[in-house]
């Protein structure tokens, strides 16, 4: 019962406070003397008219006489008092923020009602405040924030950290109630008011009192000092007060608002202060400075400053949000020193401050991931990105369509190299064709399956059939294409925080100057950070600057969510040993790199999106360092990566595409770790190494580009491991001899001319494009490779610890190009160990030119749409341990000189081996097998030995073919041919040994562990001289 009379007394006490309120909302809304517009919410609201504030704006609404939501009767309907919830919003609009306040307190239908009034009453509070503009004022004064309500309360509280002084002790609650007494003296400047200037203002007013300037220009002719804590605010709009005034501040803190700040006769800065804090809201500053020095700090909110500048000396933290900077001569910030917090009692505030406006990070949108275009006025534009097809195992044209493979034949045309090798490869056709009039080389074509099945050796089991099986199935391999696709997926930047604790921290930091919602533009230059200072920068625009940020000295800063663009030199500017976090910037249409990192500088690069830039997208220099992950880097002029001069950056997991250059370049010296990126749709290379560029290229994607996969120029080196080269339109890999290049476990394949191609030729400015960054200004760059190397240099990079002396190209995957799988025309030396090259459309290798010794080891050579191995005339080459099977043409052709020892040649459609012109070869220990013609043929001038080979009978039951004109020079000696009369003997020709190529021990271990799962394999290569007995392996460390 005494519960029972308890609830009926809150009812009762409830209903008779609604229908008070009701009653005086009412009348305040008919009042006469009523200002209907509203217009009395633009009176600037403090401390004394609202110390209601967290009963305005509660987070959990609270019941009167301390009644909880729980213990509350029922909700009682809006319609209590006979008005419907329309007209209620229609009444509450009408109520000044102190009644809007209370009224959300009597209950939570109440409450949920004021918090309904957010676009209409809460927008209009908002907005008609004098002290504040916009929320998302600069740069996006046409969006609405998400809350009017939200918004106030956040502008409310940021004007009122000046009043937190938390110098006086703890216990001392008096003053803090004398600073918010309503009795506190309001002092009005200016013609007509209590004082003639500020100057006496000061001298008479006491802690907490509010100066008001009234319209007008104010100057002093000296310094004014500021000892006192006062408020100064300029009575009417914006632009009303002008104050011509040099300000030093010794108080802990002071306030001031709708002022124009310029700068006295006698000095360029404005305002100083170096112990105490100080908070600007909505002011002009012209052509002056803002001075702080530690422990001094600020709050700078919604101003303008036009050809002015802040200077910040190891500030501890300090707030610029919602400000506009134009016209800067220098630096519009410029931040000196680490950050120093002793003696700064604002610190505490400011962090609760930014962490609470702090945006959370948001993931972008997959498909925004955008495609080259251009406007009429040339700009470049951005829309959905392309997906690059997969196809395995079809026609070439699947990849290429009709219009794109004329203007790749014309360009192959013009290009009289090209010409030239394609006109030398074809050449076979015009070799001297073999007696056809033998009744068994004219197989009709109902019998020939049959005859092959009978006369076919078994091949299968050699140590690469394993990798030539998964070539075989079109689908497994496109399978794997589209795995790899899947795990190369761009990362979110949530998702790199949530692995990278390094980067989580750096983002949740606050220290030093905190820039947000800013914007920058039309000047020399944005932020300057040097001396060990600190920075953050979030959602802030950078326009039309000679740069945007420049952070040197081993200065730190932080960039979110950030765009930079129309920059005359580099957006970012990283050098000596500076650091930080550059995440989830929009970074396009620079004049030079997006980001440029020199001199020791290594910051984390994660999540931007750096696009159409005239020069690179991402430039390291000079010993510059870095972390570049997961970003989208396309559309710029010249390479998207570009790593020289000692340059060594980690880059992986990046999108690179639709480059007007290569991907990625690494030039004079540069080195770099780069994985696990997807390099697609560049206009020339996908990676581009040359003058001593030297890095290691890993588990990449490098697809569909309009030129050549990988470019191995001048001089350059390199360890080029474990990538998927595909689809492009020129060669899968193209190298000069002169270059040192380790290509090892690479899957190469459906590129449109060449798999490999080796040339001899120096870099011609015609065949790629100067502007691959060899223009750029890196003079003072030049450290070479004994400049400002880190005594680590050699952990972090192994290649550069093991001398390179010869190309190596090894456990490579060639397969279904549209030229030659391998293409030689070189003057330097090179070993081609265990590789599998098959069904290219044109022959497995062809040596057109080697003045050095071409190692030929261990390969598996087959189903090629012309020969297996072709050796041209005056070439060295050494053929040893190969499994040559099953190629549309002659298994072997040479008019060279060298050796052939212990390969397997079996199954291809002509001649096993043949020797034309002045060929002079040593062919020993081979088992040679051709199906419809001679297992050995030799012509013209041909010399050499041939001895101890075994020929196996084919359906021709030819064997060696003899027509040279000096029959003496060539030694022809214990060879053995091999006939059957069952099946069964044809399965066991091929046990001891077992079929070619064979890779013993620890090589066979590494091509294993290597094509079932992405490992990185060091190998080392044996450089020793030709041996008559013993084959060439490589040896894995």
């Amino acid at each position: 019962m005494v519960e029972g009379a308890r609830r009926r007394v809150c009812l009762v006490r409830s209903r008779g406070l609604r229908l008070r309120c009701a009653g005086l909302l009412l009348c305040s809304a008919l009042s006469p003397e009523r200002d209907m517009s509203g217009g009395d919410s633009c009176v600037p609201v403090d401390a004394v008219s609202l110390p209601w504030l967290s009963l305005a704006v509660p987070s959990v609404p609270q019941e009167p006489f301390g009644l909880t939501p729980a213990s509350c009767p029922s909700q009682v309907p809006m319609e209590v008092s006979g008005l419907p919830a329309e007209l209620w919003r229609l009444i509450l609009s009408y109520l000044r923020l102190p009644d809007l306040g209370r009224c959300s307190l009597v209950c939570r239908t109440w409450y949920e009602l004021v918090l309904s009034l957010d676009k209409t009453r809460w927008r209009q509070l908002c907005l008609g405040c004098l002290e504040h503009r916009h929320p998302n004022w600069p740069n996006q004064p046409g969006v609405e924030p998400p809350s009017w309500r939200e918004a106030f309360k956040q502008h409310y509280l940021s004007s009122k950290t000046w009043t937190k002084n938390t110098q006086d002790p703890e216990t001392s609650n008096c003053l803090s109630l004398f600073r918010r007494r309503k009795g506190r003296r309001r002092l009005c400047v200016g013609a007509g008011g209590e004082f003639s200037s500020l100057r006496a203002a000061l001298a008479a007013a006491g802690p907490y009192d509010r100066l008001v300037l009234l319209p007008g220009v104010h100057e002093e002719q000296s310094e004014v000092l500021l000892k006192v804590p006062v408020e100064i605010v300029g009575q009417g709009k914006l632009g009303d007060v002008v104050l011509l005034v040099s300000i030093d501040q010794h108080c802990p803190t002071a306030r001031l608002c709708n002022v124009v700040f310029m700068p006295a006769r006698f000095t360029s800065v404005v305002y100083k202060t170096t112990s105490g804090y100080v908070q600007f809201d909505s002011c002009n500053f012209e052509s002056g400075q803002l001075q702080i020095h530690a422990p001094g700090t600020c709050q700078v909110k919604f101003c303008t400053f036009s050809q002015s500048s802040i200077y910040l000396r190891s500030v501890a933290l300090c707030i610029l949000e919602n400000c506009e900077f134009t016209g800067s001569e220098n630096a519009s910030v410029t931040v000196e020193g680490c950050p120093s917090s002793d003696r700064n009692w604002a610190c505490k505030h400011l962090a609760a401050l930014a962490k609470s406006c702090a945006a959370s990070v948001w993931e972008p949108d997959p498909a925004e991931c955008p495609v080259a275009k251009r406007d009429g006025s040339g700009e470049l534009l951005l829309g959905p990105v392309r997906t690059c097809e997969i196809v395995v195992g079809e026609e070439r044209s699947s990849l290429l369509s009709a219009a794109g493979a004329r203007d790749l034949l014309g360009s192959a045309q013009e290009d009289s190299e090209f010409g030239e090798s394609l006109q030398a490869a074809k050449e076979e056709e015009e070799y001297p064709v073999l007696d056809s009039n033998s009744s068994d080389s004219d197989i009709h074509s109902d019998d020939e399956e049959d005859a092959q099945a009978m006369y076919k050796l078994p091949y299968q089991g050699h140590s690469l059939s394993h990798t030539l099986a998964d070539i075989m199935d079109s689908r497994l391999q496109s399978n794997r294409l589209h795995a790899l696709q899947k795990d190369l997926k761009l990362k979110s930047l949530q998702q790199e925080l949530q692995q990278d604790k390094e980067a989580q921290c750096l983002a949740n930091s606050l220290q030093g100057c905190i820039i947000r919602q800013c914007l920058f533009r039309d000047g020399k230059g944005g932020i300057f950070i040097y001396s060990r200072g600190q920075a953050k920068l979030e959602e802030s625009i950078f326009r039309d600057l000679t740069y945007a940020v420049r952070c040197i000295q081993n200065s730190k800063v932080i960039m979110l969510r950030n765009d930079i663009h129309h920059c005359k030199a580099s957006g970012i500017f990283l050098r000596l040993s500076a650091g930080g976090l550059i995440a989830d910037n929009n970074i396009h249409s620079n004049s030079e790199a997006g980001v440029d990192i020199r001199k020791g500088a290594n910051p984390l690069v994660l999540c931007n999106k750096i696009h159409s830039g005239l020069r690179s997208g991402i430039v390291v220099v000079g010993n510059g360092k870095g972390i570049i992950r997961s970003n989208q880097i396309y559309g710029n002029k010249e390479a998207g990566i570009y790593i020289l001069y000692n340059g060594n950056p980690a880059v992986s997991g990046n999108h690179i595409f639709q480059g007007l250059a290569a991907g990625i370049a690494v030039n004079e010296n540069g080195r770099g770790q780069i994985t696990g990126n997807v390099i697609c749709e560049n206009q020339w290379g996908g990676a581009d190494i040359r003058h001593g560029g030297d890095p290691v290229l890993r588990n990449n994607l490098i697809s569909c580009g309009y030129s050549d996969g990988v470019v191995v120029g001048e001089r350059g080196k390199g360890l080029i491991e474990g990538n998927a080269i595909y689809g492009n339109k020129g060669c899968g890999v193209w190298m000069t001899s002169s270059s040192l290049p380790h290509l090892i476990n690479n899957q190469i394949s459906h590129n449109s001319i060449y798999g490999v191609a080796v040339f001899c030729r120096k870099d011609d400015a015609g065949d790629y494009p100067p502007s691959q960054g060899g223009s750029e200004n890196f003079q003072e760059e030049r450290e070479g490779p004994g400049g400002e190397n880190d005594p680590n240099s050699e952990e972090e990079h192994p290649a550069a610890r093991r001398p390179i002396s010869v190309a190596l190209v090894e456990l490579n995957s060639i397969n279904h190009n549209g030229a030659a799988g391998l293409h030689v025309k070189s003057s330097e030396a090179l070993n081609i160990i265990a590789n599998v090259i098959h069904a290219n459309r044109d022959g497995g290798v062809a040596v057109l030119q080697s003045s050095q010794l071409t190692r030929i080891a261990n390969n598996s050579i087959s189903c090629n749409s012309r020969g297996g191995v072709l050796v041209e005339a005056e070439c060295q080459v050494e053929l040893r341990g190969n499994g040559i099977y099953e190629n549309s043409s002659h298994g072997i052709i040479s008019k060279g000189e060298g050796i052939i020892m212990e390969n397997d040649i079996i199954g291809n459609h002509r001649c096993g081996l043949q020797l034309l012109q002045a060929a002079d070869m040593k062919v020993t220990k081979n088992r040679i097998q051709s199906f419809q013609d001679y297992g050995i043929a030799l012509f013209d001038e041909a010399k050499g030995l041939v001895q101890e080979n075994l020929i196996f009978q084919g359906r021709s039951k030819k064997s060696i073919l003899r027509l040279m004109s000096n029959a003496e020079d060539c030694i022809i000696q214990n060879n053995m041919l091999l006939t059957f009369k069952k099946r069964f003997d044809m399965e066991c020709m091929l046990i001891n040994p077992p079929a070619r190529p064979h890779i013993e021990g620890g090589a066979l271990g590494s091509c294993a562990a290597a094509g079932g799962q992405r490992v990185s394999s060091i190998t080392t290569r044996v450089d020793g001289g030709c041996h008559n007995h013993g084959s060439i392996f490589c040896t894995v460390l």
